[in-house]
């Protein structure tokens, strides 16, 4: 009898969705909507894009995922047109979910399911709405971020939060790590949300007017270390890019010049002149404090630890990075 019940409420729980993500971080949601026995009826992407050394288009992690579950695939330039409207409004779905998508949605996407559009944000609305919210926590050296649920409206992340749940940031945890965390927390939301969306049980509420900030997108310009700022501050923005696109510096290795990411570092004791090595390992003056550098990256190598960067490049103390 029981049984029998819980095969009811499953039922009656399952919607039929249109998931819409690209990146990495939006898979878990995909896969758990999957096994909660969500309908899947369509998987909107990022076309794909040129990649790695050789420019070979590369699909998205969230095209792979979906084509190996058989699901049917829809990767378009532009969501503006009249003919791909009605392409998504065919599908008749209940709602869409919204992970990391990467286009905007028009009105009449927003208007073309019974119950509406979903986001999956990676941070606690108003804070750090747009396109970089878990490397611009880090980086303002935030101690607390979370998943917001949010009605998608016109204005960007803007939409009435249903569901939150925070968490802290570690004081060297990096973005990477930080991203795989709130995919899978991200995750088990979003599937509450849809139960509590059928059940009609979904409170969501207009987010506060105080408090708005904006997470742009990361300039390649602001990666180059400026060893001048305070300890702190470079130490929040090795961890905020790390691992992509990485935090980097220039020096002369074995007599030539190269540049190297910095991908995890600590707060260290020491002072001096800012961009110095204060001893034999890595640790580098910065305008106040200093940090130690634990794992780098040589171009075109993998990821190492600062002892096997420096088994292979003799940098005594006093060497000034750029």
């Amino acid at each position: 009898m029981l049984a029998a019940a819980n095969i009811r409420d499953t039922q009656e729980l399952t919607l039929r969705i249109i998931f819409m993500g690209t990146p990495d971080f939006a898979v878990p949601a995909l896969r758990a909507l999957l096994e909660a026995g969500h309908e899947v009826a369509a998987v909107y992407t990022q076309p794909p894009r040129a990649a790695g050394r050789g420019m070979a288009l590369r699909k998205s992690p969230v095209h792979d995922f979906a084509e190996q579950a058989g699901l049917t695939v829809r990767a378009p330039e532009r969501l503006k047109g009249t003919e791909e409207q009605e392409r998504f409004s065919a599908f008749r779905a209940d709602a869409a979910v919204v992970v990391a998508y990467g286009l905007i949605l028009p009105r009449p996407i927003l208007e073309a399911t019974r119950h509406g559009a979903f986001n999956l944000h990676a941070s606690l609305l108003p804070r750090w709405r747009g396109a970089a919210p878990i490397n611009r926590a880090i980086m303002a050296g935030d101690s607390e971020t979370g998943i917001s649920i949010m009605r998608i409206t016109e204005g960007l992340d803007a939409g009435p939060v249903c569901l939150e749940v925070r968490m802290p940031i570690g004081v060297d945890q990096t973005a990477g790590e930080l991203n795989d965390e709130l995919a899978v927390r991200g995750a088990r939301l979003m599937v509450h949300a849809l139960s509590a969306l059928e059940r009609s049980q979904l409170d969501c509420r207009p987010q506060a007017e105080n408090g708005i900030t904006y997470a742009k997108k990361i300039d390649p310009a602001e990666a180059h270390i400026d060893w001048s700022l305070p300890a702190r501050d470079v130490h929040n923005l090795i961890r905020g890019l790390s691992p992509s696109p990485g935090a980097w510096f220039e020096i002369e290795v074995n007599g030539k010049p190269e540049r190297i990411k910095a991908l995890r570092a600590v707060l260290a004791r020491g002072s001096g002149t800012p961009g110095t090595l204060l001893d034999k390992g890595l640790t580098i003056a910065c305008g106040e404090g200093a940090v130690r550098l634990t794992e780098v990256q040589r171009s075109g190598r993998k990821p190492m630890s600062a002892e096997d960067f420096l088994r292979g490049a003799k940098l005594p103390a006093g060497t000034v990075l750029s």
